[in-house]
């Protein structure tokens, strides 16, 4: 049995808290909703451990992460560890480990997948940080990871950094097979030729090339909502993708795919594109085809 602090009761923290406690460990979560929190404040939740701690921070990427980072180092004792399960870019981890070192406390970067679904079917888990300090946490990543070889959920990516970078290539990569999936959809729905499009997309749950568990998703979405009409097509991105993007141009990498997909969410939230209508105009002028005028 670990003891651990859980900074951060969200859709993923409290549902991790809920998975690590069912393995047998001790988890004292804080979080700023006191309907969910076990303690009143983050000194309580430090308070509560007894040392040598580990806490795991899963509150917002950016300066909210930063923040708890930076209060943590205040509380924590030498020999603590913290980790930020979070969404961080991976450069902000070396400051956040250089704020820890001032104390004598250890850091890890893990990125997390799995969503809501984590709870029941693990999570996969990528780590950055030292060897002996993954070590010190492996009974929490292996009460999160799925069940089966450790290799098959968990890595020990490399040092400080690695894990949020991993995460990252995980979430462009994601894009870019979401995007292909809600094209072959819009395709299929477009046309007259096939008639049942949720049928043809649940086919391809098994025995395909294509089938995955993001491919069952759809399939559930669809069952819920076959035309999916009930949904605007207005797609946000919490920044994992720009990232994933910039790290391709610093290492002169081609990532087409990616690039499209994070492009095509920022259309779906053009109600009104001046691209586009740049677009209609040069077609009329140089080729005298037609347009649409605004109503007034």
């Amino acid at each position: 049995m670990v003891q651990l602090g859980l900074v951060g009761l969200g859709k993923m923290g409290f549902n991790m808290r809920e998975r690590l406690r069912a393995a047998g460990h001790e988890v004292v979560g804080y979080d700023r909703n006191a309907e969910v929190s076990d303690v009143g404040t983050l000194a309580d939740l430090v308070a509560s451990l007894e040392a040598p701690r580990i806490v795991w921070v899963m509150v917002p990427a950016g300066e909210a992460t930063r923040a708890t980072v930076a209060e943590l180092g205040e509380l924590l004792s030498e020999g603590d560890l913290v980790i930020d399960g979070g969404n961080s870019r991976f450069t902000d981890d070396t400051h956040n480990a250089a704020v820890l070192a001032e104390h004598g406390v250890g850091y890890l970067d893990v990125g997390v997948s799995g969503g809501v679904w984590g709870k029941d079917n693990g999570y996969g888990l990528m780590a950055g940080g030292s060897e002996a300090d993954v070590e010190r946490a492996m009974p929490i990543f292996d009460a999160l990871r799925p069940e089966g070889p450790r290799d098959e959920g968990f890595a020990h990516a490399g040092g400080v950094g690695a894990g949020h970078y991993a995460k990252m290539v995980h979430n462009g990569i994601e894009y870019g097979l979401m995007q292909a999936y809600a094209e072959g959809f819009e395709l299929l729905e477009a046309s007259d030729v096939v008639q049942n499009v949720p049928g043809v997309i649940k086919a391809w749950q098994r025995g395909t090339v294509v089938r995955s568990w993001l491919l069952d998703l759809l399939i559930r979405a669809l069952e819920e909502d076959p035309q999916l009409s009930e949904l605007e097509g207005y797609v946000e991105d919490s920044g994992e993708g720009r990232w994933t993007l910039e790290e391709a141009i610093n290492n002169s990498v081609p990532a087409p795919v990616i690039s499209a997909a994070l492009f095509a969410r920022f259309a779906s939230r053009q109600e009104d594109s001046s691209a586009m209508r740049a677009v209609a105009a040069l077609r009329n002028q140089f080729g005298g085809h037609s347009v649409k005028s605004v109503s007034k």
